[in-house]
């Protein structure tokens, strides 16, 4: 690995800059120990009901629009102002999403030291059949390389979440987490059915969802982790894909995906900084769940501005 590429994902983005240093005191050091520190920290707005609660609805709507690490972490501690390593109930959790997950476990990765950084793409392990659009944590493991991580997934020793898994969350096989460029070229070539990739509670699903998160993916890769319903340039398919794109889209989705899927970190960088509607611009559109379609300004220091 070069060592620009390591420098890279050692220091924080915009979005999972942690902010205030003196909240992150004590924490604990490995990949797995923080995995399930994130567990405890955060609830997927959806799965209130697997621990026996009910989210109230102003909070389901609104914590999962939030942003950056930082607004994530200021609602935590308003919900309980207890240390971040301290035990919480599952309602003094932030209400969030899979992405959120994935970006706080890596914050507290690339804050410890480790290179870190988020992958947006399908799950198998949710439904048998169905590849759901999903995102975890990648990491560089100084023996193996990569290893991809869920810490939504991971047990929760307090309170039990009922997920079952026949691998270990922690240590996420390739054929079980596509990346998105992965599951575009199957889809391309005929070896997997574009109606099986997407949002099945929401009705979403399609190559226009994959075309989205592949370009979602690299910007992960450049450490823009936008949210899951973002989109801009040539991966904005509309709120229903019916903007289809044209053979020259086609083409460059192909060669992102190529890049994705090999993780090339001079190509992603270069496809990302040089192609015009690929890099993440000052406005992109956000295509809510809940609230309908709307223009964001994202901060201003985005990677390579």
């Amino acid at each position: 690995m070069l060592p620009a590429e390591r420098d890279f994902y050692s220091t924080q983005s915009v979005h999972s800059d942690p902010g205030m240093a003196d909240r992150l005191a004590e924490l604990p050091g490995g990949p797995d120990e923080l995995a399930l520190l994130v567990r405890h920290l955060l609830i997927h707005r959806e799965e209130a009901g697997r621990f026996g609660c009910a989210l109230p609805e102003s909070r389901y709507r609104s914590e999962a629009e939030t942003r950056y690490i930082d607004d994530i972490l200021d609602i935590v501690t308003q919900l309980d102002k207890a240390p971040l390593t301290a035990p919480r109930r599952p309602l003094d959790r932030f209400a969030g999403t899979c992405r959120d997950f994935a970006l706080l476990h890596c914050a507290l990765l690339r804050h410890t030291g480790t290179p870190a950084r988020v992958r947006c793409g399908y799950a198998t392990y949710f439904a048998p059949g169905f590849h759901d659009d999903h995102w975890v944590t990648e990491y560089l493991h100084p023996e193996r390389g990569w290893v991809l991580s869920d810490p939504q997934f991971v047990p929760d020793a307090r309170i039990e979440s009922g997920y079952e898994l026949d691998f270990d969350p922690l240590d996420v096989p390739r054929d079980r987490f596509l990346v998105a460029g992965e599951g575009w070229r199957r889809c391309r070539t005929g070896e997997a059915d574009p109606k099986t990739f997407g949002v099945s509670v929401l009705g979403l699903m399609g190559l226009w969802m994959v075309r989205g998160n592949v370009v979602r993916d690299l910007a992960a890769l450049n450490k823009a982790e936008v949210l899951p319903w973002d989109a801009w340039g040539v991966g904005d398919g509309g709120r229903r894909g019916d903007d289809e794109p044209g053979d020259v889209e086609l083409a460059l989705l192909d060669e992102v995906a190529e890049a994705t899927v090999e993780a090339d970190f001079e190509r992603v960088r270069s496809l990302f900084l040089d192609t015009p509607g690929l890099r993440v611009p000052e406005t992109i559109t956000s295509y809510q769940s809940y609230d309908g379609e709307c223009e964001v300004r994202l901060r201003d220091d985005r990677p390579g501005s």
